[in-house]
């Protein structure tokens, strides 16, 4: 069982100290060689998290220590990397099922520039939000992100909180933008719908008529 606790007298220039576990136990010996990996030294009030064990002269030590704020990095970094993944495999089969309802008739070609063109549009107007974030500019709203997401442009979206790191952690923000992704995938299902056809053949007839 892994233990989480604050090193104590910290002697650097031997390269060991002690840990005291949160919530009282046991102190334990601390050796800079027990350390994976080794990050940085510890300095007093780092908090770790440790295995402890029992040795013979009746003594504990802390073994397969890790410092606790670069566990919680490499945890945040998988959790990130897993949904990235997700992502992606997600907008690659939402592409072939477009395309297939296009080849397939049910939906016009246009729709396929609509989403390339929309998805581009977002991925350049996050890049200006977040180079006028960094420059203390004029900010493009969030309601703005969220409404071009809406339209077509969530794939765009996706590869820019992803690759240029905007937007991608805050919560609220995100919650919202998976609400536009299920209602574009929504509006996109009911236009394969019999009312939904009827609607878009409208829609198109007037575009052409003028």
């Amino acid at each position: 069982m892994k233990l989480q606790g604050k090193v104590l007298n910290w002697n650097d220039d031997k390269g060991f100290g002690f840990v005291e576990p949160n919530g009282g136990g046991e102190r334990a010996f601390v050796h800079i060689k027990n350390f994976k990996p080794r990050v940085r030294r510890p300095i007093n009030g780092d908090v770790i998290i440790f295995k402890l064990v029992h040795e013979r002269n009746n003594r504990y030590k802390a073994t397969d220590i890790k410092f606790a704020r670069d566990d919680k990095n490499l945890n945040k970094r998988n959790t990130t990397n897993s949904s990235s993944t997700f992502g992606i495999y997600f907008i690659l089969i939402f592409c072939s099922a477009l395309l297939a309802s296009i080849y397939s008739g049910k939906l016009p070609q246009l729709f396929s520039v609509l989403y390339i063109l929309m998805s581009l549009v977002t991925f350049i107007v996050y890049a200006i939000d977040k180079s006028a974030a960094q420059n203390g500019r004029w900010r493009t709203q969030e309601s703005t992100l969220h409404i071009l997401s809406l339209i077509g442009g969530w794939p765009g979206a996706f590869f820019a909180q992803n690759t240029l790191r905007h937007k991608s952690s805050k919560k609220k923000f995100k919650r919202i933008y998976k609400a536009t992704v299920l209602l574009n995938l929504g509006i996109l299902i009911w236009l394969h719908t019999e009312k939904g056809t009827i609607a878009l053949n409208n829609i198109i007839s007037l575009l052409l008529n003028g």
